[in-house]
């Protein structure tokens, strides 16, 4: 190896009686020919590369931010994820249907996270994306664009590198895809070679997905329509999945439709009654940015067969059930699931855990029964368990002996369609 000369040393000789601008000069010179002999210190002695992206969440019930670190082996065609910095705030931003400014001001303060997680010297190359589901989609469309425009403002007058597009509502069948592509990215399933991916069950605010990968055709040809279908292309590979996004049968979107409130006027005097709430219950919840006056039924019965009947009405006929499902796939069943079920006693907050759709229903059971135990969780519990229940059973038609993995985070990175969103900018998946 030949001797070099010290670093200090060379600037001294290079920069002597020359003047202040003409030292600024060579120094910048002498640094950009260092960096042309040294290698890079974002780069490993094995030639990978460090990069890093946001992505924002703008779902109904909150905004996250995903900050991303990944390695890019140049032998590697899909990135290995080094790091995820993750944040979120309630309420979602069509809570500010009304004061889109406040949109904007929500962004602003997640983006110090991206400022305090990605190296300064990288913001200019980093991405920031935003993408906004059910919430927005089920905002007016005026509505909805000014909270666009606002964030839109936000993300331009920020460091970071805003590609075309950066703002947008996303389509509900990417949401499905795109959570299916972290999970199956996340578990090692997304190679070349794999012949066993995963099935995904993501239950929002606004809406929910069920994607998986059919093993037999007649699923395939027995949809309802071709929406139902999705071809997309990674690593010379090309995968045809069952995929559908439920506008409205979200967690929160489906209280509003159990409770009679789903596209009600005169809010402000009416009072939404269920058997599903506790019967001296009253109180009022505000979803979307409006508020609605919610209470138990003081003169009729409660419980879990009343309950069951009342959101029966917002599942059936609705939720279509694919011709193969726990026979083919391992599902994971994450956001509104895993959080419901955490709340019901049935997994650890942590940890998950694997549940059985009768776990649910057992449940549903007793919280509906013995309400007044539960109200300091949420009076909700009652409604939503029994939800879960009824669009496991009878929306998507899975037995009550299948076995569901409950999940927030798939290897300490959460589990969204974010992660997926995340490689489709960096890729081109060309989803269709």
């Amino acid at each position: 190896m030949k001797p070099t000369v010290p670093l200090v040393l060379l600037v001294l000789l290079t920069v002597a009686g020359q003047s202040q601008a003409q030292v600024k000069s060579s120094i910048l010179d002498l640094t950009n020919s260092v960096r042309s002999i040294l290698p890079s210190l974002s780069r490993p002695a094995n030639h990978s590369r460090i990069f890093y992206a946001v992505m924002f969440d703008a779902g109904s019930t909150g905004t996250r931010i995903h900050v991303y670190t990944f390695i890019q082996s140049l032998s590697e065609e899909l990135p290995v994820l080094d790091n995820e910095m993750f944040h979120s705030t309630k309420p979602g931003l069509s809570a500010y249907a009304d004061s889109p400014e406040m949109a904007g001001h929500t962004v602003r303060m997640l983006l110090k996270v991206a400022k305090k997680t990605v190296p300064r010297l990288e913001w200019k190359r980093t991405p920031v994306i935003l993408r906004a589901t059910a919430g927005l989609r089920l905002l007016e469309a005026e509505k909805a664009q000014a909270l666009l425009d606002q964030v839109q403002h936000v993300f331009d007058e920020s460091p970071f590198l805003v590609p075309d597009n950066s703002v947008s509502i996303m389509n509900g069948t990417n949401e499905g895809i795109l959570a299916w592509i972290s999970v199956n990215f996340l578990t090692g399933h997304l190679n070349a070679q794999t012949q066993k991916t995963v099935g995904i069950l993501d239950l929002g605010g606004g809406s929910t997905q069920i994607t998986f990968l059919p093993k037999l055709r007649k699923t395939i040809e027995s949809v309802p329509v071709s929406d139902y279908v999705a071809k997309f292309g990674i690593l010379n590979s090309t995968f045809q999945l069952y995929t559908y996004s439920y506008l409205g049968n979200g967690l929160m979107a489906a209280r509003l439709a159990t409770l009679g409130a789903l596209g009600a006027e005169g809010l402000q005097w009416q009072v939404f009654k269920s058997s599903c709430l506790p019967k001296k219950f009253r109180d009022e919840w505000s979803f979307g940015g409006l508020t609605y006056h919610v209470s138990g039924d003081p003169d009729g019965y409660s419980g879990y067969k009343l309950c069951y009947q009342e959101v029966l009405k917002v599942v059936k006929g609705i939720i279509h059930q694919p011709f193969e499902l726990e026979d083919s796939n391992v599902f994971y069943a994450f956001s509104y699931y895993f959080d419901r079920a955490v709340e019901a006693g049935l997994i650890d907050g942590v940890q998950g855990g694997m549940l059985e759709v009768r776990d649910f229903k057992k449940r549903a059971k007793e919280v509906c029964n013995k309400m007044s135990k539960y109200l300091l969780i949420s009076p909700f519990l009652c409604m939503d368990m029994t939800y879960i229940t009824c669009l496991l059973k009878d929306g998507f038609g899975f037995k009550e002996r299948t076995v569901l993995q409950l999940t927030k985070k798939v290897n300490n990175v959460e589990a969204s369609w974010a992660l997926g969103a995340t490689l489709d900018h960096f890729h081109h998946l060309k989803i269709h």
